[in-house]
């Protein structure tokens, strides 16, 4: 099932690229650290009358070679001789800004403002500078490479700024180094009842998963006491473990002893006596959506004054809600794509325009069972694009209300047709 819906998202005048980051929080521990060389094909384009360059930048990284997702780790970037040759002598301040492939994530690492005498003939150099990343969520057990995605180097001479932007071919690069991200260790866990009900002098098999092999037990609980019916079984070399116990007395909850909570539920059924009068329900699943299904209104993102230099504009999309009303364990994902920046009345067209993302998604109810996770900063482009997503659950109930929006983030060229364009971003769930 797919339901989709679109926004329209206005803009002032010009073509666009874009780097979003994702926010930096907590720095890891230590760790030691690994440096590598690696020569980078770049493509430039420098600012009039400087003409612009291709060749080869070797980019030397430090890096730790291990930490924990969700870690920010220190990084230090040189990015070597540049393949732009001067064609004159000034001295400017110069800040870079590089934009790294960190995983399936991008990531921007600025340089503090460096004074540079540039020689005409000798190519610019920059000098190392440090900064941070993020090691994605999510990754744990696996290596985490770090490419490179942009380089753009602004040039303040006399409060005028001139910009050169240099991008690696192909885009991102190799490999510029790699983090090992830990494995973390996983938690016992009950996983399933068979059957999950029934009445005094039922047996029932528990199973689990992460157990160290060999025997197990299992414990029969009522209001998170333990009721003193017990079982036993065992854990496979794979940590699945299986274990029998018999249900007499009142249970609420059954656990393999050493799992963490939540507990699997049982519902006992007492006898009573008297006349019998079953009664039925019928429970329907209910829809997957995404609203509201006319759209929201226009995202404005100002107006912009075009001066010669690459300009960037920011904006907010509106909240959006999504429904998740089937009663099942399904999952669902929230992705975007657009159409290209136009102007249908005049003609004009932005063909390399780029609107870019940090998503957000929130539970707007709180006895929602499933919890959402927000998808990658980026680029929304004419493939899909992942925003938010909600996993599916296995053997336990998913589903609830849901908010998904986030940031939004054009930038501008130097120069374009003065006109008024339109982009529409749709939304989709599936």
């Amino acid at each position: 099932m797919s339901t989709t819906f679109r926004r329209r998202v206005l803009a002032g005048t010009g073509a666009l690229s874009l780097a979003l980051t994702g926010a930096v929080v907590g720095l890891s521990g230590t760790a030691q650290a690994a440096t590598k060389t690696t020569p980078v094909q770049m493509d430039c384009v420098a600012p009039p009358p400087q003409a612009g360059a291709s060749g080869i930048q070797p980019y030397t990284i430090t890096l730790p070679d291990g930490a924990k997702a969700g870690d920010v780790v220190p990084i230090t970037i040189d990015p070597g001789a540049s393949p732009v040759i001067p064609g004159f002598s000034v001295t400017t301040v110069n800040t870079s800004k590089i934009t790294l492939a960190v995983g399936s994530t991008l990531q921007t690492v600025v340089s503090p403002p460096e004074t540079v005498t540039v020689v005409a003939g000798q190519p610019l150099d920059p000098s190392a500078f440090s900064g941070t990343i993020k090691i994605p969520d999510g990754t744990e057990g696996t290596t985490v490479n770090v490419a490179l995605d942009l380089s753009v180097t602004d040039a303040n001479l006399g409060g005028s700024v001139f910009t050169t932007t240099c991008t690696p071919n192909p885009r991102p690069s190799a490999s510029l180094g790699s983090v090992a991200v830990e494995a973390l260790p996983k938690d016992p866990i009950t996983t399933k009842l068979t059957p999950n009900s029934g009445k005094a002098g039922t047996p029932v098999t528990v199973t689990g998963a992460n157990f160290p092999a060999g025997a197990v037990t299992c414990s029969a609980l009522k209001g998170g006491v333990a009721t003193g019916e017990t079982g036993s079984g065992t854990a496979t070399a794979a940590g699945v473990a299986t274990c029998s116990i018999t249900i007499n007395v009142d249970t609420d909850q059954i656990k393999i002893d050493g799992a963490i909570a939540p507990y699997k539920d049982f519902v006992f059924v007492k006898d009573q006596p008297g006349v019998k009068n079953p009664v039925d329900v019928e429970v329907l699943p209910g829809p997957l959506a995404i609203g509201p299904q006319a759209g929201n209104p226009a995202v404005s993102f100002g107006k912009v004054t075009i001066n010669g230099k690459p300009q960037s504009v920011v904006g907010q999309f509106t909240a959006m809600a999504v429904q998740d009303f089937r009663g099942g364990t399904l999952g669902w994902d929230v992705s975007a794509t657009r159409t290209p920046f136009l102007n249908e009345v005049t003609g004009h067209s932005m063909t390399k325009a780029q609107i870019g993302i940090q998503p957000t998604c929130r539970v707007t109810n709180a006895d929602s069972p499933s919890t959402c996770s927000a998808g990658a900063p980026g680029a929304i482009s004419d493939t899909p694009m992942k925003i938010a997503s909600q996993s599916a659950g296995g053997e336990n109930l998913t589903g609830g209300e849901f908010e998904v929006g986030g940031a939004g983030m054009i930038q501008l060229p130097p120069f374009m047709f003065a006109d008024t364009y339109q982009s529409v971003v749709t939304f989709s769930i599936a």
